[in-house]
Order: C-alpha cells, then structure tokens, then sequence
C-alpha cells in the first residue's frame, strides 16, 4: 500500500465556539497529529511533509478558521486545488445554533474574533457569511447546539475512530425528523408508520429501550411484519457492502422525535448485528432532546 493511501488528513474549521477545540482533544486521543490555526495555503506542503515521513505521521488533523484572518480567503481556492490533484482529505465543519456561541461566550468572556470592539452577534453574523462557501464543502457537520461532550466525543469516534482489520464499522443511529435529518447516514429508515407510544400517558416520557415501551411497539402485526422484512433486507445487503470494500456504513431510523419507535428499531438492528458478529455501534442522536423521565441503555 502506498503511503499516501495510508495517510488520513482531517481538515476542522466552522464558528468560533461551536466546539473545535473540543473536537480536535478528541482526535488527538485517537491518535491524530494536530496542528491548530494553520493558514490554509501551507496546506498542501504540509500534507506533503506528512505523507513522506516514512510512516511517523499517518493521521493529522488542521484547524483552520477566521484567526487566519487575510490567509482564510484562500481557503476555499485551496481545498478546490486539493481536489483537482486527487489529494484526499475530509472536511470537518462545526457550528453551533447562534444563541448557544452568545451564551459561550459570555460564560468564558472573550472576545469574538471577527467582532472585537463590538457586539457578539455582529461577530457571528460576519463569521457565518464568510464560511458559507467552505461550509458547502464540508464532509461532515457537526451542530453543537445541543451536545454533551460525551455526545461529540461519540461522534467524533464513529467518524474518524480507527476500524478493526478489515471489518466494516457499521453506526446504527436513532434519530428524530423534527431536529433534522443526519448528514452522514448512509441509509435512512422512516419508522413514523409503527404505533407511537407517545400517545399512551403512562408510557410518553419513557424511551423506546424501556421494556413496557418496546413490548408496546412490538406486539402489533404491523411491526412484526416490518422487522422481519428489515431483517431480510440487512441480512442481504451488509454482505455486499463489505464485498465492495466499504469500510464504513451509518444506518439511521427516525421518527418525529427520536425516543421512542426509532430507539426501538435501532436497538433491535444493533443486536441483530452484534449477534451477527459484526462490528456495530449504537447511538440515539435526539434522545435526549425529548422530556425523558426513563431510558435503558
């Protein structure tokens, strides 16, 4: 295998106080060299050092945002150079709901960089026009609006995580439409057809992991009808994913919210593939974005 095959460069940018700091600690505990406020023409040479360095630095990550100041309007041209020479790289984009980077702000009162001597939103909103277009070409997006750190390190492990010899890594996500579809599902799966707990009293603030929920979901005819045709469907397909050499698959189930009907499913497609032997994660992306009183893990 040549080198730069081996090679796997994460470029991060996105808003000022949307996580990227936090996002590049949990790279490095995977083993990524990173390299912070970076300007982005120094890119391409870096990349180079990086690729012919006898196998010391496989795995690096950049951050690259506005405190390049001059150097960012270079950015995009860049990042289009690098796809012109078949130069790979993975962009990550984070961002943040406005509201949320305010309130950062002032817990931690610094100053916004594209706004020092003036208002926090007037930063913001300056930031967001200037990374429209490199936000565009982003291969993943990580809102932080509403993430744990325990919630962005599991994303940032599902993503950029390293896979076991030559098994497919395959995330089963549960996910609610209301917050928004998944960027990175390779498969959605909508499950608002099944019968919603929500509308039971007794069983609205429990999630779909709970037994008195899932033995809910599960005893219409409707359900059992549909896992056994999911079943059929993932049976097939997983085998011919990993004939084609894919190494990563993501798997999302949305309902409306994202607790109940899809936790359920989700759990059930992630046992099927554990038992399978496959190597599976699971992850309930809005589950707590609900009013749970009551969830199992």
């Amino acid at each position: 295998m040549k080198e730069k095959d081996k090679f796997r460069l994460v470029i991060v940018t996105g808003m000022s106080g949307s996580g990227k700091t936090q996002a590049c600690r949990n790279l490095e505990d995977l083993g990524y060299f990173c390299v912070d406020n970076l300007p982005p023409v120094f890119i391409p040479k870096f990349a180079e050092l990086c690729i012919h360095s006898a196998g010391h630095v496989s795995k690096v990550v950049l951050v690259v945002d506005t405190r390049s100041r001059e150097f960012f309007d270079t950015f995009v041209h860049i990042l289009k150079q690098m796809d012109e020479e078949n130069k790979p790289f993975e962009l990550l984009f984070m961002e943040a709901a406005d509201e949320v980077i305010i309130r950062r702000y002032k817990e931690t009162r610094r100053r916004h960089p594209m706004a020092p001597n003036s208002r926090i939103s007037e930063g913001i909103s300056k930031e967001r026009e200037r990374l429209a277009r490199v936000r565009n070409k982003a291969t993943y997006i990580i809102d932080t609006s509403a993430l744990q750190k325990s919630e962005l390190k599991q994303k940032i492990v599902r993503l950029f995580g390293e896979i076991c010899g030559d098994q497919m890594n395959i995330n089963i996500l549960s996910f609610g439409f209301k917050f928004g579809m998944p960027l990175d599902a390779d498969m959605v799966l909508d499950v608002r057809f099944l019968p919603n707990p929500f509308y039971i009293e007794k069983m609205r603030h429990k999630s779909g992991a709970v037994p008195e929920v899932a033995e809910y979901i599960a005893k219409w005819p409707v359900t059992q009808q549909f896992i056994e045709k999911l079943d059929e469907l993932i049976n097939f397909l997983i085998p011919q994913y990993i004939k084609e050499g894919k190494s990563q698959l993501v798997i999302a189930i949305g309902c409306t919210g994202g607790m109940h009907r899809s936790v359920f499913i989700a759990r059930h497609l992630f046992n099927l593939l554990k038992n399978r032997g496959y190597l599976a994660n699971l992850e309930h992306r809005d589950l707590m974005k609900n009013d749970v009183h009551e969830h199992l893990q």
